[in-house]
């Protein structure tokens, strides 16, 4: 034990030292804060100030209804949307003076926009709406929705039908979304869908990527011949060991930071963004107790799992692009999982869910899914549980055999022969 813990601890200490690790596990959580914060305070700013427009009405009496469709309000009180100018039933001369006026103000900055609507509106003639920036989405939909409503309340009025009966009649419901579990029922905004994203993504990512560093590490050592000085002093089992634990202590390290930033976040960003939008609304994002001794466990095993096969792709290659080669069959394992996602999504306890959520090499990714959408039964989370001990148990054992044989051997890949009486050896 002692010499497997010289090992974790010189794997581990060399990797946290490094500014690699230290940026990626500070930079993580700050873009994810700048995903979150900067789109917010963008809508914000944007929304500070009236969006004016002009409307060029060919078809006459259409430009008031449009206006009184977009008679909203900011945050502020003050108008989202200012009409500045507004001309009915132009001639033709008129039309093209009036028309390049507006033209002139868009590129000004004069105006936000101007729409004209045809004639023909009334029977299906499109009308147009220009604007110098067409990724304003919120401006040309409230434009689109206001000219429907204006077409509408004309057609109405026409066959004698008063709009307000037909808004009364169709005014929608609303609707809100609770999800019910055992321990009580919790208004549903998304957060259960977004947690569960989440966790999933990050299960996938860093067994991944600290998987591939594992086998990269035992590669390096093996090229560089260092391994035949380690093994001279520390058997080959004992290495394998403390470097599988040393590097999942880094991983492990780095997620525990994350979560601990992810919980200052989401405690006062609530506070933040309301600040910033008074109208905004945040559910409330918890994350249960069970929830995050699954999520450790599940990648604790995933891990190892994992590992331990690249690890012995690693010792069994001379080179790293040979080991990039070899580890191909185990990133596509890997990434099988995020292709099931939607199946997972739309029925979590369904049978072909409960199946894959049972193969350990998907279990790690595919079970906290489940458990972060649906809790599935305690029998299923345990047998999927005891399943994955069982073969990572196993993997590593093989790992193990391949590792103590393959860092020591050079020149030409094994054949599959090869590896079989390195297997066999004791």
């Amino acid at each position: 034990m002692r010499k497997i813990w010289l090992v974790f601890t010189r794997e581990y200490l060399t990797r946290v030292r490094t500014k690699a690790f230290i940026i990626s596990t500070l930079a993580v959580p700050l873009f994810m804060v700048l995903f979150l914060a900067v789109p917010v305070m963008l809508a914000t700013r944007h929304t500070r100030h009236a969006m004016k427009i002009a409307i060029l009405d060919e078809a006459g009496g259409m430009a008031s209804l449009v206006a009184q469709s977009l008679d909203r309000k900011l945050p502020s009180g003050r108008p989202a949307y200012q009409i500045v100018q507004t001309l009915e039933s132009p001639t033709p001369e008129k039309r093209r003076e009036v028309n390049n006026q507006l033209r002139a103000e868009v590129n000004q900055d004069k105006l936000d926009g101007f729409l004209i609507i045809p004639k023909g509106v009334l029977d299906g003639t499109g009308a147009a709406f220009h604007t110098r920036n067409p990724g304003n989405v919120d401006l040309s939909q409230a434009v689109r929705q206001a000219l429907d409503d204006a077409v509408i309340a004309r057609r109405l009025k026409e066959r004698g039908i008063q709009v307000g009966d037909v808004q009364a009649l169709i005014r929608a419901v609303p609707l809100t979304l609770v999800k019910v579990t055992k321990k009580g029922e919790v208004e549903e905004k998304g957060q259960t869908f977004a947690i569960a994203i989440v966790m999933m993504f990050l299960l996938y990512m860093t067994i991944l990527i600290y998987g591939v560093q594992t086998m990269q590490s035992v590669q390096e050592e093996k090229s560089t011949r260092v391994v035949e000085v380690l093994v001279s002093s520390i058997r080959p089992f004992h290495l394998l060991a403390g470097k599988l634990t040393g590097v999942g202590g880094v991983s492990l390290t780095q997620i525990l930071v994350w979560a601990t930033l992810g919980s200052l976040v989401g405690a006062y960003g609530t506070t933040v963004v309301t600040t910033l939008d008074p109208t905004s609304s945040i559910p409330h994002i918890q994350i249960p107790w069970a929830t995050l001794v699954y999520f450790v466990i599940f990648y604790l095993l995933g891990y190892f799992l994992y590992a331990s096969l690249y690890a012995a792709v690693g010792a069994m290659v001379s080179s790293n692009e040979e080991a990039q080669h070899l580890a191909t069959p185990i990133n596509l394992l890997l990434a099988f999982t995020p292709i099931m996602l939607v199946i997972i999504i739309q029925r979590p306890n369904s049978t072909i869910s409960v199946l894959l959520s049972m193969v350990p090499f998907f279990a790690p990714v595919l079970m906290v899914l489940r458990i972060g959408l649906q809790t599935p039964p305690f029998w299923q989370i345990l047998l999927s549980l005891a399943l994955m001990v069982l073969t990572t148990v196993g993997l590593t054992n093989l790992s193990a055999r391949i590792y103590r044989v393959g860092i020591l051997m050079y020149g030409k890949r094994p054949s599959v022969a090869e590896l079989l009486r390195w297997l066999r050896y004791t």
